[in-house]
């Protein structure tokens, strides 16, 4: 792995006022300047990530032009379909193989739209996209406002906002645009300005910043007319901005569809009031809490609360990190696995960071290593290793989950007191295991049959039922202390 310095790329002709002849793009276009442009510091552009092996970058393609749905098949394979003891099936694993050596980034797009089954999606819907875009200009041709100057039109659309609500605009029917339309464009147009404001795509007012900034527009507003019921919310931007430097702009419009509406991705974490991000964060918060209950208990002291970062970090899906090849293999990871990986590189971060955060006293020294997380715990050969070797189980995260959910008295269980008969109730991460919930004695021997489903390691089952308040003895003829929480 060798590390890259990324300044090359100089300006294109004709840079802009905003854009100053000092100012080049690294290999991932982000803005590289002088050294007095703190704007421009914030992104690191020594980049470390592993050049891609040759043979590899070969059979990935090869893999990738086979692509059938969730799995591939070869071409040697295909052409020998009639001997069913020769075919064989290359599934996600294959893929997590070279996720960990790293996707090559000429062909990171194509990964990613196979991962997220973008075709298929498309051609499935009866939603054409670009009849929405047709249906989005015409408010905005009524208004006098284009997508191509949609951030400098965000005093017009203020303004329009304002007469709406005040009654002296009329919001009929028979209106060209609605209140609801005027406000969707003004917040869209508000988080482009704050969306990777130094990469070349999106930086200024030169074509191709103009037209990223349009693209970005119609991808997010069209996404708003495709599901209204979730609309656009705080956050979406980053996504959406990710999925265009790699996609093409219909591409970047689905993929945004799958992730934002599938369970397995997004689909927990965006909604208009903002209350699926905030019971994420407190699920996180409470996997801190058992699996370090140190620097939980550290954080807590100091005043910072799990809320106060992680909406951060999981809304933007990590972008915020300086490093961006990390970026990018944060999102392959994430692409492959779903939600769960969220989970696992914020558990990451704040394990590399434990020593340094630790040391600190005062919540105005530890927040910003937590919103702003430093080069050399984010860079490539540090993060990504330590991700790859952090487990976190699916069960971990539907225990935290279902406690989460009683603190909040928003369990479809209902409330645990009404769960329990003689003794006995379900426990409340799993529907098969049984609790003993009166007085159970210091040891307890209990026979489980295999149906329980629950074949974990005892220690790790313990601090989990601990974590929920019940008492849980779940392995199979094990002598199970039973210690309170």
């Amino acid at each position: 792995m060798r590390r890259r310095s990324s300044g090359g790329g100089g300006s294109a002709k004709g840079s802009t006022k905003r854009r100053s002849s000092s100012v080049g793009f690294d290999e991932f276009g982000f803005a590289v300047g002088k050294k007095r442009e703190k704007k421009l510091q914030h992104r690191c552009h020594s980049y470390s990530y592993p050049q891609p092996n040759a043979l590899k970058v070969k059979q990935l393609c090869e893999l990738l032009s086979y692509w059938n749905g969730s799995s591939f098949i070869c071409r040697n394979q295909v052409q020998t379909l009639i001997m069913p003891t020769v075919l064989y099936i290359i599934t996600g694993t294959h893929i997590e193989r070279f996720i960990r050596i790293g996707i090559p980034p000429a062909l990171r797009g194509r990964v990613w739209k196979c991962l997220l089954d973008v075709d298929a999606v498309r051609v499935s819907s009866d939603f054409s996209y670009q009849a929405c875009l047709s249906d989005i200009r015409k408010p905005l041709v009524d208004l006098g406002v284009s997508e191509y100057s949609i951030i400098s039109a965000i005093t017009t659309l203020s303004d329009k906002e304002n007469d709406l609500g005040s009654g002296q605009t009329p919001d009929t029917p028979s209106s060209a645009f609605s209140s609801t339309e005027v406000a969707l464009f003004r917040q869209i147009a508000l988080d482009l300005q704050r969306s990777f404001p130094t990469h070349r795509s999106l930086m200024g007012d030169s074509p191709e910043a103009i037209e990223g900034q349009a693209k970005l527009f119609r991808v997010l507003t069209a996404y708003a007319k495709y599901n209204p019921q979730i609309g656009y919310s705080q956050g979406m931007s980053y996504i959406a901005a990710v999925l265009l430097m790699l996609l093409g702009e219909e591409e970047a419009f689905w993929a945004l569809v799958v992730l934002l509406e599938k369970p397995k991705y997004l689909s927990e974490l965006f909604d208009s009031s903002l209350k699926k991000i905030q019971h994420q964060a407190l699920v996180f918060q409470q996997l801190l809490k058992h699996r370090k209950p140190q620097l939980f208990q550290h954080l807590e002291k100091v005043g910072v609360s799990s809320l106060h970062f992680v909406m951060q970090w999981f809304l933007t899906l990590f972008t915020s990190l300086p490093c961006w090849d990390s970026v990018l293999a944060i999102w392959d990871l994430f692409l492959l696995h779903g939600l769960l990986a969220v989970f696992r590189v914020g558990l990451t971060i704040l394990q590399l960071l434990e020593p340094r955060l630790m040391s600190m006293t005062e919540e105005a020294a530890v927040l910003p290593v937590l919103l702003r997380v430093p080069v050399d715990v984010s860079q490539y050969s540090v993060l990504i290793p330590a991700l790859w070797s952090t487990e976190v189980q699916e069960w971990e995260i539907n225990c935290m989950n279902r406690v989460i959910l009683e603190e909040t008295a928003e369990s479809p269980a209902g409330p645990p007191q009404d769960h329990h008969r003689a003794g006995v109730e379900q426990c409340c991460w799993t529907p098969q295991c049984h609790c003993w919930t009166e007085n159970p004695p210091a040891t307890t021997a209990i026979q489980f049959t295999a149906s329980c489903g629950l074949q974990r390691p005892v220690s790790s089952v313990l601090w989990a039922v601990v974590s929920c308040g019940q008492w849980c003895p779940v392995a199979t003829s094990v002598l199970c202390p039973l210690i309170k929480d």
